[in-house]
């Protein structure tokens, strides 16, 4: 990371916004661009929402903040991140997970051969008080009661629902302070979206528990987060409260389907205006 001259113990000035995002450009292969200057905020225990179509770089912006991208042979070049006013660019993925930051991957990726409680508890592998860890079970399963009734069951078994509960219920059991949320609604019945929202709410206010959600499904992630950012082909397009983003006619146009002109991108429309960069 050529561009990255911060120090290790460097702190960030800021007390409001836990993450700052600032100006980061990813590459995959050591060619491909994929983010082009992303910036954005998140204010502790709030919801932020992470908008765009597939392939306009939310998942890539999540695996950046989670230290995620050397699997995938991707890397941040430019710019930094900062949480809880600490910068985290040389921490590997398991000392984020030690600070509260934990990443629920798109498409749930559960251990098919692991039992649904199993898998749970995978999730407070770097805990030792078993007396807390089985509280902090019954707790999960109180946030989602057909994991109780299924707790014997093999995941793979499991619907796609259920394992989309597993995921979130497994970064749970490992006292996350902020849960990096992709896609949670992919491949989900709308009647089950909306049940995984309201229990990603209810978490989000019972446990004070910052969430950056990156999500396809704009309308139904703008009736719960408070603040949106609008990504699109690596950069940040727009952003703003929820509800001026649901009241923005733009982005009823192009993200919400409510009016259409057949037009091809938010770009085609509003010129991109490259923000004022955080130093």
């Amino acid at each position: 990371m050529d561009d990255i001259k911060v120090s290790k113990n460097k702190k960030s000035d800021t007390s409001e916004d836990v993450l700052i995002v600032n100006n980061i450009e990813v590459v995959y292969s050591h060619v491909i661009l994929v983010l082009k200057g992303v910036s954005l905020k998140v204010k502790k225990g709030g919801i932020t929402a992470l908008l765009g179509g597939n392939g306009a770089g939310k998942s890539t912006t999540l695996k950046s903040i989670s230290n995620l991208l050397a699997s995938e042979r991707g890397e941040v070049t430019k710019g930094s991140v900062t949480y809880s006013n600490e910068y985290i660019h040389d921490l590997d993925p398991s000392q984020l997970v030690k600070k509260g930051v934990i990443q629920v991957m798109e498409g749930r990726h559960c251990f098919e051969h692991l039992t649904v409680e199993e898998n749970l508890l995978t999730g407070a592998y770097t805990r030792t008080n078993n007396k807390e860890v089985k509280e902090d079970l019954e707790r999960v399963y109180g946030y989602f009661p057909r994991l109780r009734d299924r707790r014997t069951s093999l995941a793979g078994y499991t619907s796609g629902g259920e394992q989309q509960m597993i995921a979130i219920g497994r970064a749970l059991m490992a006292h996350p302070t902020m849960i990096l949320l992709d896609e949670p609604s992919m491949g989900l019945a709308p009647q089950l979206v909306k049940q995984i929202f309201e229990i990603v709410a209810e978490i989000n206010r019972k446990e004070g528990v910052t969430i950056l959600l990156a999500e396809q499904n704009t309308n139904m992630a703008l009736q719960y987060a408070e603040y949106a950012y609008i990504l699109e082909n690596g950069r940040v397009v727009m952003e703003g409260t929820a509800e001026s983003m649901r009241d923005n006619e733009d982005v009823k146009e192009f993200y919400l389907g409510i009016s259409g002109e057949g037009r091809q991108s938010f770009k085609d429309v509003k010129q991109y205006r490259r923000r004022k960069r955080w130093l």
